[in-house]
């Protein structure tokens, strides 16, 4: 499984790529049919509260493609976010099967 993390007008601190890392390896645990994992994290001009914007691109082998967009105070409230909307369709899609 792949991991693509770009960030977006901003340097990415370490801490914050291993905390998503971590969210999504749990994700991948739960759902093992995700092949690729794209995040894309973007500071949401101009400087206010609500600023931070992810966006989650998932690639399931023969499903569409899972996207969610999120914008919140802070990069890790907004991977949260992301990864329940993603994991609530990824249900969907198992329970379809």
């Amino acid at each position: 499984m792949d991991i693509n993390i770009k960030a977006i007008h901003f340097d990415i601190s370490a801490k914050l790529t291993e905390f998503i890392n971590k969210k999504v390896e749990k994700l991948t645990r739960r759902h093992p049919a995700v092949s690729f994992v794209d995040i894309t994290l973007k500071v949401v001009k101009p400087e206010t509260a609500l600023n931070k914007n992810v966006m989650l691109h998932i690639a399931v082998p023969q499903q569409e493609e899972i996207v969610a967009d999120k914008t919140a105070d802070t990069f890790e409230e907004a991977i949260d976010l992301c990864l329940e909307a993603a994991d609530r369709q990824l249900e969907k899609i198992k329970n379809k099967k």
